[in-house]
């Protein structure tokens, strides 16, 4: 019964959740990887904690905020300190602030075997009451100060939120206090977050602005949105695109003046379509590309692009069309026949992905990739057969 093959004793059951943690936070952490001794506490501490890519991307943004001027940064929800390390990295002086006190005690152990000497730590629930307490000492005589703040996002029975006041802590509620404090405050939110929503509800909160938001995706999947926020005037804010090695930045009014070409729906055969990734997509930037990398769109509202050869460096998937036929029972029935096996999407058409699927009688998998879509050309709605293009 108390075999460790069998898995049956507490303690091995503590052995298991601390190895999957050392494996997750070597994957999120490649530096962290061959550093023997780290302690990682709970589960959620490694599940949440910010990947390797966007913990120096928080940290080139700090260091680009104050000019490359010496600096100090509160990190206000430090977590696992993953973010707090990159800090540490640019920063003269670095604060790791986290509620929990064993994950504190852990993370302080953790940046002394990695050798991080310029963090401070605390573990405080910082409240608009205290905030000035806390950081007051900490900040003073630092002309360049930022404050960071990545609050939780789930409530207290561990369902996700996504409105700022119902987050913890509530981000609304420490503004004021904390634009007392530094020139700079930086929020990291849900992805989910609609961008422009975000920015009504945060803009003016005592006299301070939105400056930046930054849409930080990997992997296919939205990672972050970080909201920069300063005394910079009420000129607008500019939304940056960061994924993989792409950036691209803009304003909201660019995308708004933007024009789009419309695809032609004649002769689609050894063309390419064009599906954006999820910092395109998430930010909105739809009209933009069109303009910036010479993309024409299938439909005003069917954010799916053509082109004659695929365009280097723009994230998202690039499939190459083998022929187009009418979206209708007939060509379904075809296809259905033809490609027991596919990938299937659907765009701007009354019909979900999933409910073209089983109307095709298709399992996911095969080469093929079978879209469905809306093209404002011709009031066309279209069934594409391509496949994925991948450059040597």
């Amino acid at each position: 019964m108390g075999s460790k093959g069998n898995r049956s004793t507490f303690a091995d059951i503590l052995e298991d959740v601390a190895g999957e943690g050392r494996r997750r936070v070597a994957a999120k952490v490649p530096s962290w990887a061959d550093v023997s001794g780290l302690s990682f506490p709970t589960r959620l501490c490694t599940e949440q904690c910010s990947s390797e890519a966007t913990a120096r991307y928080k940290a080139g943004l700090a260091a680009r905020l104050c000019g490359g001027r010496p600096f100090a940064i509160a990190d206000l929800t430090g977590g696992l300190g993953v973010d707090s390390w990159a800090f540490s990295a640019v920063a003269g002086r670095v604060l790791h602030n986290e509620m929990s006190a064993e994950l504190s005690s852990a993370v302080r152990s953790n940046f002394s075997l990695l050798g991080v000497s310029n963090v401070a730590f605390s573990s405080l629930e910082i409240t608009p009451g205290n905030i000035s307490e806390v950081l007051s000492p900490f900040l003073s005589g630092w002309n360049d100060r930022i404050i960071f703040i990545d609050p939780a996002r789930r409530s207290a029975t561990g369902s996700k939120v996504f409105r700022l006041e119902d987050c913890a802590p509530n981000v609304l509620g420490l503004l004021p206090s904390a634009f007392e404090l530094a020139e700079h405050v930086v929020l990291k939110l849900s992805p989910m977050a609609d961008i422009e929503l975000l920015v009504r509800e945060l803009d003016g909160v005592c006299g301070w602005r939105c400056r930046e938001v930054h849409v930080a995706a990997s992997s296919g999947e939205c990672k972050e949105i970080l909201v920069v926020m300063d005394k910079s005037g009420d000129n607008g804010y500019s939304v940056t695109c960061v994924e993989e090695d792409f950036t691209m930045t803009y304003s909201p009014a660019e995308e708004k003046e933007a024009t789009v070409s419309l695809a032609p729906v004649d002769e689609l055969s050894g063309k390419y379509l064009f599906e954006p990734g999820k910092s395109l997509t998430k930010a909105g930037a739809f009209k933009l590309i069109c303009t910036r990398f010479g993309l024409m769109k299938f439909g005003v509202s069917t954010h799916l692009y053509l082109a004659g050869e695929p365009v280097p460096g723009i994230p998202g998937k690039w499939f190459l069309i083998d022929r187009a036929l009418p979206f209708d029972k007939a060509s379904i029935k075809e296809l259905g026949r033809e490609f027991p096996r596919c990938e299937v999407t659907s765009r701007n058409l009354p019909v979900t992905s999933d409910e073209l699927r089983r109307r095709l009688g298709a399992k996911s998998g095969g080469s093929t990739h079978l879209f469905a879509l809306h093209a404002d050309r011709g009031a066309k709605n279209l069934l594409l057969v391509t496949t994925p293009y991948f450059r040597a």
